[in-house]
């Protein structure tokens, strides 16, 4: 679309932190607005992602080369190198969480066990970051959920929720 003058490009690049995540890039300013596509030294919330899929979905982005980048969380990025950071950031708390949970999946544990090896392994590099402690639990059970064969995520209700509570703390 054309404001004035101005190219404003409206993309699905691929699933990711939803199955329709868009981002906004204006190709003369060189600026995304990546939403949550993108989430910068904050909690990565993927409890309704595509875990395998966003990964490809970050190299797809990556390949436009913002010169600056508006995460959904963090700050805004203001050259391309901080853009990359942040997409590099992304991607590494989703795979990181993602072989987590298909390494347990694979063993046979069950969600706490999963919920215990995974904090284990993302705390020390993750676990100081803004509402990490609010998006883990979510994220692990999604990605227990997906890493088990639930391609699609689940509807979270509040039954859903004490479920999932009551089985991390069972």
């Amino acid at each position: 679309i054309y404001l004035g003058k101005l190219e404003v490009r409206i993309i699905h690049l691929g699933a990711a932190h939803t199955s329709g995540d868009s981002i906004v890039w204006i190709p003369s300013q060189g600026v995304v607005f990546a939403g949550d596509l993108v989430e910068y030294n904050a909690g990565v919330y993927t409890g309704d992602a595509h875990l395998a899929q966003w990964p490809a979905t970050l190299d797809k982005l990556a390949a436009i080369k913002p010169q600056m980048l508006v995460p959904g969380r963090g700050p805004a990025l203001h050259t391309e190198q901080d853009s990359a950071k942040a997409i590099a950031y992304t991607r590494d708390w989703v795979s990181t969480l993602y072989a987590c949970a298909k390494e347990g999946v694979q063993a046979g544990k069950n969600l706490k066990e999963v919920y215990s090896d995974t904090r284990a392994t993302m705390d020390p590099k993750f676990g100081s970051v803004v509402i990490y402690e609010h998006c883990i639990p979510f994220d692990i059970s999604r990605a227990f959920d997906e890493a088990s064969g639930m391609a699609d995520p689940r509807v979270w209700t509040a039954e859903r929720d004490r479920e999932m509570w009551a089985e991390l703390q069972g």
